[in-house]
């Protein structure tokens, strides 16, 4: 991961690396961040604490114009998911995000992640470039390892948030910011007893 200081992650029985791991788990609070959960990009301090929370070093300008530019990527990634179902225009599109990125993968350790791992771009590249970077490298990891069906929609029908199943079965279902599941096992419970009567 560009500029991280992820530990191991968990195991979670997957064929990724460790870096597309930990991309995959910033990915989902970013898209979502404007849904009803925390927005991660409500000023620059909210953007300091996603990048703490999930281990993103490197330059940080904590400006209006860094701001504005992980907007932009954050509306990027929500076009990544709309993809899904469309296999050519999401190459296409996460081509078009590497070249846009300049990426350019490099081999790397440091205190805060001792394993080796990828870096991208260089450390004092703007903070979308890398974090952007990051986020076309593993949509094509996961492309090339056809597991493009672990990033989903949350089958919550009044829901449109996006979720990462890494789970071993592939059966998570839900998002995590709307209590979305809960509220559909009530409702089905609910619907159950209403025919029993």
């Amino acid at each position: 991961m560009t500029q991280s200081q992820h530990g191991t992650p968990a195991k979670h029985g997957t064929i990724f690396s460790q870096d597309t791991i930990a991309t995959l788990l910033s990915l989902v609070p970013l898209a979502n961040s404007e849904l009803g959960g925390t927005d991660v990009l409500a000023d620059s301090d909210a953007l300091g604490a996603f990048l703490d929370e999930h281990g993103w070093t490197g330059r940080r300008d904590g400006d209006d114009a860094e701001l504005g530019a992980m907007r932009a990527l954050r509306v990027r990634v929500r076009a990544l998911w709309e993809l899904l179902d469309q296999e050519e225009a999401l190459v296409d599109e996460v081509n078009a995000l590497l070249v846009a990125t300049k990426a350019n993968p490099w081999l790397t350790r440091h205190p805060e992640a001792p394993y080796w791992h990828l870096h991208f771009n260089r450390t004092d590249d703007p903070l979308a470039v890398r974090i952007g970077a990051d986020i076309a490298m593993t949509f094509a990891e996961l492309i090339r390892a056809d597991e493009t069906s672990r990033l989903k929609r949350c089958a919550a029908p009044d829901c449109s948030a996006v979720l990462v199943d890494l789970s071993k079965n592939r059966s998570r279902m839900f998002c995590d910011i709307g209590n979305c599941g809960n509220k559909q096992h009530a409702a089905a419970y609910r619907a159950r007893k209403a025919r029993a009567l």
